[in-house]
């Protein structure tokens, strides 16, 4: 059984008085069903569950009246030996992107209260892509706003990998501890770190493809189950898109590794087919990143806080959100490349995504900068309050734009850089460098900000 950090968002929605019936998003295969029928079973009396895409014919209890009691009474009818009771029970709603009534009645069920609900859905988004006189789906007035709470599940990120493959907290604490304190890793710590990591970049964190590489230790075995769970995905596009765009759909998500092997990474229509226009992919990209497929990242004006109010949306990168998928669309071999070290001009786009991996996985929107001149930055993210450039060598390097931003503050207004490569931690000046493995702890705490009081004493002068 793999470990996930959602299960402390779960328990922690249990807790909550005033929780409304909870919907769990994701890509397909991150392991949603099973995560919550564990957790249900073991936190209810009892547990009632439903799957809309393997029984189609449960839809017609939210078809009609859409009172609790109503839908109570039609799921009684249609699972026999179901029991319902009164703040002990937990109603699954597995695949409810299949049932827009079932996504419309869960204000019904915040409203009354007496049972718990938790919906799944990996195409939440996708099922009202389109216009709707072309899309029966598309019905923006089925979800129940203000009456649920939207969670995003990943695949499994970095930490989580770590734990599945028995790496203590002790180790992962003290990686952490060295990254805050910027203090070299232990060599032995270093050295199996780095193992690891080149193990996540080749596996990703879909969990079929994590249990089948740790039961098995078969890199084949495991690339030919990601290339089955890629299947899974194209099929979905052909599924839910609308006709005229199926073929785009797939061509813009067959196209990413070429993209990202230019010089310059930016999404390029052209290149996904000669003559390729906006018009004509960019819903394209939106599909596949509604699915949870892949994640934009958006180059900026400037290099300046906030990174969203400064991003150009007509102009960005494309990696996949895990990088196992990434590593698994490229040649049959790739894998013992990686492993080995062999991989010369294309690891930096590996590395790139992996990087794109850590930041999407912890919940971070991304970006980067790069200008005609040819200066180009990786990525750009908030930290500890300020905007700093992140640069990622799959080994060692230098990194000329980020040295030319750091010596011009007076243009660029950025104070310090974080470089990830095949080093062991250290800081020289403004840049702090770090081994490619501690990628997944960049992050902004909210909880590290804190408001200064504000002095009201003059006021008593004024009363």
């Amino acid at each position: 059984m793999l470990r996930r950090k959602i299960e402390t968002v779960l328990a922690e929605w249990k807790k909550s008085e005033e929780r409304k019936p909870l919907v769990i998003k994701g890509i397909r295969q991150c392991g949603k069903t099973y995560i919550v029928q564990k957790f249900a079973e073991a936190n209810y009396e009892s547990v009632v569950y439903i799957n809309f895409i393997l029984e189609p014919d449960r839809k017609s209890a939210f078809t009609g009246n859409m009172d609790v009691d109503t839908i109570i009474l039609n799921l009684s009818a249609l699972i026999p030996g179901s029991r319902f009771i009164n703040r002990k029970t937990c109603i699954i709603l597995d695949e409810i992107q299949e049932c827009k009534e079932a996504r419309t009645a869960l204000k019904s069920f915040s409203i009354d209260g007496r049972f718990d609900v938790i919906a799944t859905g990996s195409l939440l988004g996708v099922k009202g892509y389109g216009k709707k006189e072309e899309n029966e789906n598309a019905n923006p007035d089925s979800v129940p706003v203000g009456y649920e709470t939207i969670v995003t599940m990943y695949p499994l990120d970095f930490e989580e990998f770590l734990w599945a493959n028995g790496i203590s907290e002790n180790v992962i604490d003290s990686v952490k501890s060295c990254f805050e304190d910027e203090k070299i890793v232990p060599e032995g710590i270093h050295k199996a770190m780095m193992e690891l990591l080149y193990r996540y970049v080749i596996v990703g964190g879909l969990p079929e493809v994590v249990n089948k590489f740790l039961e098995t230790k078969n890199i084949e075995i495991t690339y030919n189950t990601q290339r089955n769970l890629i299947a899974e995905y194209e099929e979905d596009m052909v599924k839910y898109a609308l006709d005229a765009d199926k073929p785009h759909i797939r061509e813009c998500f067959e196209s990413i590794p070429k993209q990202l092997a230019k010089e310059n990474k930016k999404f390029q229509y052209a290149v996904v087919r000669k003559g390729g226009r906006s018009s004509q992919y960019i819903g394209s990209i939106q599909w596949l990143e509604d699915a949870g497929i892949v994640q934009r990242c958006y180059n900026t004006q400037i290099t300046e806080l906030p990174l969203e109010g400064n991003s150009i949306k007509d102009n960005f990168k494309v990696y996949t959100t895990d990088i196992g998928i990434f590593v698994a669309m490229l040649d049959y071999g790739t894998q013992a490349d990686i492993l080995k070290g062999n991989l010369l001009g294309y690891k930096g786009a590996i590395f790139e995504n992996l990087m794109a991996d850590f930041l999407y996985k912890s919940g971070q929107k991304l970006y980067y900068f790069q200008k005609n001149s040819g200066l180009e930055l990786d990525f750009l993210v908030r930290y500890k309050g300020e905007c700093v450039i992140l640069e990622v060598k799959s080994k060692t390097g230098k990194a000329k734009s980020m040295t030319t931003v750091l010596k011009n503050k007076n243009v660029y207004h950025v104070n310090n850089a974080i470089k990830l490569g095949n080093y062991n931690v250290g800081r020289d000046g403004e840049v702090l460098t770090i081994p490619l493995y501690m990628g997944f702890l960049i992050k902004e705490k909210l909880s590290d900000i804190t408001v200064p009081p504000i002095d009201l004493s003059f006021l008593s002068s004024l009363l």
